[in-house]
């Protein structure tokens, strides 16, 4: 399956990453990252409620905080963790070693800018979606 026909695919979220890559990371890489991924910089592990199942998952991201705000780049697209917590609210995200709440979660679509991302966000938001959250 091609990325553009993926269901991560959203309008205005391209997805980055073939399929295939995906699917790597979930079964290899996340497990490793999950142990040490909170204590590296730039690495963080986002807790979230399954909307439907209702069940804990832990997700390795890449984020950026910058004051009170908290930025994931979505080269995956609109993922089912982005999803989770977009409609939940809230989360709880391990960062450089310190759990911290995040609240009022929102995507914005590829092409958007705002002053408050973090350099390396704003880069990233050219070409991909970015998720953003305040820090509470």
């Amino acid at each position: 399956m091609s990325a553009k026909d993926h269901p991560d695919n959203a309008p205005g979220l391209p997805m980055l990453f073939p399929a295939w890559l995906d699917r790597l990371q979930m079964k290899y890489v996340n497990p490793v990252f999950k142990r040490v991924g909170h204590r590296l910089p730039a690495f963080a592990i986002v807790e979230h409620r399954g909307r439907r199942s209702g069940r804990d998952y832990e997700t390795v991201v890449n984020a950026f905080r910058k004051g009170g705000v908290l930025a994931i780049l979505l080269g995956h697209g609109k993922t089912d963790w982005v999803k989770n917590v977009v409609a939940a609210g809230e989360a709880e995200v391990r960062l450089s070693g310190r759990t911290v709440r995040i609240t009022n979660p929102r995507v914005l679509p590829a092409g958007t800018d705002d002053e408050r991302l973090p350099r390396v966000a704003r880069l990233g938001v050219r070409r991909m979606g970015v998720f953003m959250a305040d820090i509470a």
